[in-house]
């Protein structure tokens, strides 16, 4: 017997909006699956397209960081913050964007030890304070970022990423969100090169 997607009920696709279920179709079409976000954010419409937009504002956005970094942000905070689904569901797309199948378990476990640029540490270093003590983020903090290559702008979508998804590392915790199945396998299959070395 499958497992409930979250201890509330999701909404059947066809009774939603047109909107909403234009893009979860759209999102099924590309994936072949539909997250369980989707399913369990759709329970509120205004809710599903207030997260998304802003979701998408922070993580489409043209910028100095990568859409590989900005996942490596969620995962990182997303594991100190005990979210499975997060850090199931953005491991898998950070794997895929960062082309590095063992990126993401390094970072959900302890970024401090991930192999990543002395720049990404410090990136990830302001994002872990945003999300575990904004409180005593001081401009000793922006002046580390600066001293990487960081802008201002920089250091506000950083935090932003960070504050957001600690949002929604809440609500899927308080949910109790399961993440899909097909997640966990999605980047990490090996590719033999064409001359055989395995490398």
């Amino acid at each position: 017997m499958p497992h409930p997607i979250s201890r509330f009920t999701a909404p059947e696709i066809p009774d939603l909006p047109d909107d909403i279920r234009t893009r979860i179709l759209a999102v099924q079409e590309k994936s072949g699956f539909v997250p369980n976000v989707f399913l369990l954010l759709a329970r509120r419409p205004d809710e599903f397209r207030a997260f998304f937009a802003y979701h998408d504002a922070l993580m489409d956005r043209p910028g100095a960081l990568s859409k590989a970094e900005r996942e490596m942000i969620v995962v990182a905070t997303s594991g100190l913050n005990e979210c499975l689904y997060c850090v199931v569901a953005h491991g898998a797309i950070l794997r895929i964007r960062a082309k590095d199948r063992l990126i993401a378990d390094q970072l959900a476990v302890n970024y401090r030890k991930a192999d990543i640029t002395e720049r990404q540490r410090a990136m990830l270093d302001f994002a872990v304070k945003v999300s575990q003590g904004a409180q005593s983020v001081e401009e000793g903090d922006f002046a580390t970022l600066y001293a990487h290559g960081f802008t201002g702008e920089d250091a506000w979508d950083i935090a932003s990423i960070a504050a957001f998804f600690g949002m929604s590392n809440r609500i899927a915790n308080a949910a109790s969100l399961r993440p899909n199945d097909e997640f966990y396998a999605m980047g990490r299959e090996l590719r033999t090169p064409a001359d055989g070395s395995g490398g």
